[in-house]
């Protein structure tokens, strides 16, 4: 039974006005100029599109993309085998690790990253511990490079992963493990055949979530990663805010939505072809 027209027009609105009037805005900018004095003039200009053809800005994008894929894969690599371990608990213990993998969402998000400064600096809790064992004479350089950013990336983005795969595999029917064993299917083959392909939506899901929010992550490449490491993200920001060329800024913008969309359109796709519309490979 079909509802009210109605009633879509709250969703509609706030999808207006939140999210396709700012996108249009961005888009639009992005096509301006800036003047001498960093106000935009609404003359057309693609050369802010032209400009991220420089090396240095390929560059940039690439050790990002890099840096959010390498985050992905490490975060299914822990998140997939913790969803599954949670999965097979009771329901008491699947509450108590849910509640765990949730809590950090329950602390601001700069006070995580700001404890992250305090675990990793040279006078920090790692290198203090490292030193008082007599394992290093001097301070080890934890901070301030790709490798603090990646950790900093994992542990906000590790919880994007674990939840949908967790309800992917809450949605299997534990018949299908009973019969594929029945027909003398092992472990290995029953994953590859029948839990993996099913939770093959939520693993994408995961990824796409993961990836996306790791190339916006200006904040913890800033904390964590100082000057000597620069992402897409920390472009934007630099654009908008220390050297106020927002048609340029505007145009990296709309960049990485166009570079995201692409990634989570291809991310559908590969589920839908390899389910084969909703069979078990």
């Amino acid at each position: 039974m079909r509802g009210p027209v109605w009633l879509l027009w709250p969703g509609l609105a706030y999808l207006a006005f939140f999210l396709w009037a700012p996108t249009a805005l961005v888009v639009a900018v992005s096509f301006a100029r800036r003047d001498a004095y960093g106000a935009v003039r609404w003359e057309w200009n693609a050369d802010n599109y032209a400009r991220m053809l420089d090396p240095l800005y390929l560059r940039i994008f690439a050790e990002s993309a890099g840096l959010a894929a390498l985050c992905t894969l490490i975060c299914l690599a822990v998140g997939y085998p913790l969803a599954y371990y949670i999965s097979i608990q009771d329901k008491q213990r699947q509450r108590r690790w849910l509640f765990a993998v949730m809590m950090p969402f329950w602390i601001n998000f700069l006070v995580r990253t700001y404890g992250w400064i305090l675990l990793l600096q040279n006078q920090g809790v790692v290198n203090t511990a490292l030193r008082q064992l007599g394992w290093i004479e001097r301070p080890l350089s934890l901070m301030y490079n790709p490798g603090a950013v990646l950790v900093g990336f994992v542990y906000t983005l590790l919880p994007f992963m674990i939840l949908p795969i967790y309800v992917s595999l809450e949605q299997i029917d534990r018949k299908l493990f009973d019969a594929a064993a029945d027909l003398g299917a092992s472990p290995v083959r029953r994953f590859r055949h029948v839990t993996f392909p099913l939770t093959l939506p939520g693993t994408v899901a995961g990824c796409a979530l993961v990836f996306v929010s790791a190339l916006g992550l200006f904040v913890v490449s800033d904390l964590l990663g100082g000057s000597k490491t620069m992402l897409w993200s920390n472009l934007i920001q630099n654009q908008f805010l220390s050297a106020r060329d927002w048609p340029f800024g505007a145009a990296l913008s709309a960049a990485m939505m166009l570079f995201s969309a692409a990634v989570v359109f291809a991310g559908y796709r590969l589920a839908r072809v390899r389910l084969g519309e909703g069979g078990i490979g």
